[in-house]
């Protein structure tokens, strides 16, 4: 499908400069702030130890517009400084759009029970030892997010929330049993890097289990992850097929399953 612009999106692209710098009071000052931590108790040695720290990370001049005692031994900064830093913006060369498109709920409903046949499987957890489950239930839950219904609305798909702190082992045993089409993973906690250990966890156990080959009927079951800390990592590095970031809705979750696991499906084909 050719992604259509409208003529204000090409102008605001024409526009923009190949050579940017932050903007902080004034367009182009290469102003920035940056927040952080020190293991040291509050106080003017405190202080200019963060400006330290900012200076080495590049802003000069700098200055502390905030600190705050964290218990008696560690102290909060907010840092503003400038930064010399340029950016070949033009260089930058990133995916445009989702890939898909989004499709009506009966849409949704009308693939599957066309192609399908039956309902769709899809299981969601939260693994390890994560215990927000915010992000599963809207996606999962009738009630949804962001004004769209959750994957339960769909009468076409079979929706099972296995809740917080689930194991790998139980997931996959869970997937088995219940011949999943696709599990959905949240993982919110991301204390050292727990949540991509997690998630490579929970891939290598899945293509263990099954074949390789992805789909319905056809092996392994689709593996997406959400969470808001999973931009620095690609699919292939975590062993997924999509990796779902925050402000995600139901919809678009609904639509990359038909997507996905229905390439035979043309959107608005007739019942």
């Amino acid at each position: 499908m050719k992604q259509q612009h409208s003529t204000a999106d090409l102008t605001q692209a024409q526009d923009v400069p190949s050579i940017i710098r932050p903007y902080g009071d004034t367009t182009g000052d290469a102003m920035v702030q940056t927040s952080f931590t020190l293991p040291v108790p509050a106080g003017r040695r405190a202080e200019l130890a963060a400006l330290r720290l900012a200076g080495q990370m590049g802003l000069d001049p700098a200055s502390v517009v905030h600190s705050k005692p964290m218990g008696p031994d560690f102290t909060f900064f907010i840092v503003y400084g400038r930064v010399n830093h340029l950016i070949d913006y033009a260089g930058i060369q990133a995916p445009e759009g989702r890939g898909y498109p989004l499709l009506p709920a009966k849409e949704v409903d009308l693939a599957i029970r066309t192609v399908l046949n039956r309902r769709l499987v899809v299981i969601g957890a939260c693994i390890g030892t994560d215990a927000h489950t915010v992000g599963i239930d809207a996606i999962l839950n009738v009630k949804g997010f962001a004004g769209e219904k959750g994957l339960e609305y769909h009468r076409e798909i079979q929706v099972i929330n296995m809740g917080a702190q689930v194991t790998v082992e139980e997931l996959v045993e869970r997937a088995k049993a219940a011949n999943a089409d696709a599990v959905l993973v949240s993982q919110v906690v991301t204390q050292k890097n727990a949540h991509i250990h997690n998630t490579k966890q929970m891939a290598a156990a899945f293509h263990d289990a099954y074949p390789t080959a992805v789909g319905p009927g056809m092996g392994r079951p689709l593996l997406i992850v959400g969470g808001p800390r999973f931009d620095t990592v690609a699919e292939q590095e975590l062993g997924v097929d999509r990796i779902f970031g925050k402000g995600t809705t139901p919809g678009e979750v609904a639509g990359y399953l038909v997507h996905a696991l229905l390439p035979s499906w043309t959107p608005g084909e007739p019942s």
